[in-house]
This record gives C-alpha cells, structure tokens and sequence, in this order.
C-alpha cells in the first residue's frame, strides 16, 4: 500500500486549513474505542470526530476505488450516511487494532461488503449525487404537517462546504453547552 489513511488525509488539501490539530486521531492512539453516539458529542469531541471520520472516509474512497453511489461528497450532510460510516470507521479500527485476532481484518471485509450494501440505498434514498445534493426527503405520517419540498443544490467546493458544515456544527453544540452551563 502506498499511503496510509493519515499521510492521506484531505487529499489536495492543507490538513492544518481544516482544523487538524497536532493530536490528530491514529488508529492506534491509547483512547478507548468506543461507537461513536453523534447526539451525545459535546463540541470537542465532534470535531475531532468530524475530522477523524472524513480523514477516514477520504482513504476509504480511494483505497477501495468507491463511486459516488456508494460514498457521495456531501456524505457528511446526511445523517444515514454519517450514522453508517462512523460505524464502520469505528469497525476498522478495532479489526486493525494490533490487539485485535488476525481473523478481524476478513471479518470486517466481510462487514464492509454488507455496508457498502446499505451505503448504496441510502445514497440512492437521500438523493445525493457527485455533482448536487439536496436534504434528504422525509415523508409526513398522518396528522404530521406536510414534509417541505427541498431543492438540489450544486456542489461547487466539497471541502470548503465540509469546513463550513463543521464549524456550524460546533458552534451549534457549543450554544447548547454554555446554556446548559448558565443554567446550572
């Protein structure tokens, strides 16, 4: 293998542009590994997962020559997509794990497989594409208000809208901290 996920990081891209931080995640690192519950992340720790999943994903797509039917750019905007890749990612590294039993690594091919199965339908059900995105569709059940049509949108700038995506993200998780912290 040529590279490995961290020298390819945010390929075309400045890594320290995107936040990376020194600490930045190796699969290896001492931290427990733990599946990732995006509800539950304070602002830390969305985004040093934010950057640790599309650094991830980002090898994923290359190493394994993944279309945009299987893992689009705005991957990120949707939550079947983020939910399913983050389990993956959290998968990978515990079957490459040097602690890990030598038979991990099939079983997690084996996985991926099946996930990209499922990556298919979703991409397929949310209706992103390589070149436009639009939020994914939600149907209203009886006695709901009716669901708002959403439009595509062209994707110009795939990290430019990640950054932005991120730093929405924490600044929105931060809010919710500091007034959780002025009420107590």
């Amino acid at each position: 293998m040529a590279t490995t996920w961290q020298q390819s990081t945010f390929r075309g891209s400045d890594p320290d542009d995107l936040g990376a931080s020194e600490d930045f995640r190796t699969p290896f690192d001492d931290r427990l590994l733990r599946p990732v519950n995006w509800n539950l992340l304070t602002s830390d720790e969305a985004e040093a997962e934010w950057l640790d999943l599309n650094a991830w994903v980002e090898w994923l797509r290359h190493a394994f020559g993944l279309p945009p039917t299987v893992v689009p750019p705005y991957w990120h905007r949707h939550d079947e997509l983020v939910w399913e890749l983050s389990a993956l990612h959290t998968h990978w590294l515990n079957s490459y794990d040097p602690d890990a039993s030598a038979s991990a690594p099939c079983a997690w091919m084996r996985d991926f497989a099946d996930a990209r199965n499922r990556l298919r339908e979703w991409v397929s059900t949310c209706g992103t594409k390589l070149d436009r995105d639009r939020p994914t569709r939600q149907t209203a059940w009886p006695g709901e208000p009716p669901a708002v049509a959403s439009l595509e949108a062209v994707i110009e700038d795939r990290t430019a809208d990640f950054v932005q995506f991120v730093i929405e993200d924490v600044e929105a998780r931060q809010q919710i901290e500091d007034q959780y912290a002025a009420s107590a």
